[in-house]
């Protein structure tokens, strides 16, 4: 767990890895030093690296299934249909969606955009915001929440413990209970591989790498998802019915 908040804090995974196999190298010598403990095998489980919460399980949402979380977040609190919106339609990472500002909202009435900040991944790591398409139904949300706010404020105001408030969805939808914030993100992505989106724009837009979309999401590009994709190419051999006030030759 504490490696993984490191982690979600910015610091690198890579980084991440090497300061706990440092830490748990001095626990351990620690350890076998210490007469109080006695089960060192109990020691060594608990020094286990746990699963990355968020890549454990990408979990994919049908796009209907989608909607309705977004519908039932505002049904619950309308701050909360914002965040779970914005996060659904953008695809982004609620630590980036924390740092959006009321001045990124390109309120375009026919094209409006958000410009995103990107994730704080390593150290010293400049910050750049790129233009996200968002529908103009959320752009009327937040240009409403942003309304006597300055322009350098955030544009949305933080959900307390996020994932708490979304199992609330989860529950009244009857969805898997591992299903988190997450699974919003895991299905944009999805959603735009699938809809044949080149894959290199596919990671640009979700501040992410090529590798890190090939290593994570090939699985999901060559399975059931690729049935949507095929089935359109599919030809229809059956004879176009004659119409009612059309007598072939042969038949007379």
């Amino acid at each position: 767990m504490w490696r993984n908040g490191i982690v979600k804090r910015g610091l690198k995974p890579a980084s991440a890895d090497r300061v706990a196999r440092v830490l748990k190298a001095a626990l351990n010598l620690a350890a076998a030093d210490d007469p109080r403990i006695v089960n060192l095998r109990a020691w060594t489980n608990g020094l286990k690296r746990l699963p990355d919460g968020e890549t454990a399980r990408n979990v994919i949402l049908a796009d209907e299934t989608v909607c309705a979380v977004v519908r039932t977040s505002y049904e619950i609190d309308h701050q909360l249909g914002l965040w779970i919106e914005t996060l659904a339609g953008t695809g982004a990472r609620e630590s980036q969606v924390l740092r959006v500002e009321v001045q990124d909202l390109q309120d375009d009435p026919h094209a409006p955009r958000l410009m995103m900040p990107s994730s704080r991944k390593g150290r010293n790591r400049r910050i750049e915001r790129k233009a996200l398409p968002i529908s103009r139904r959320l752009a009327a949300a937040l240009r409403q929440a942003a309304a006597g706010r300055a322009p350098n404020a955030p544009l949305l105001d933080g959900v307390r413990q996020l994932s708490t408030a979304f199992k609330s969805i989860v529950e009244r939808l009857g969805l898997d209970p591992e299903v988190t914030p997450y699974a919003l993100r895991h299905s944009s992505i999805v959603r735009q591989l699938v809809g044949g989106i080149p894959m290199r724009i596919v990671a640009a837009f979700h501040d992410t790498s090529v590798a890190m979309i090939e290593k994570t999401y090939s699985r999901y590009i060559i399975g059931d998802p690729t049935d949507v994709m095929t089935r359109r190419t599919l030809l229809d051999f059956e004879p176009p019915a004659a119409a009612a006030n059309v007598v072939s030759i042969m038949g007379r």
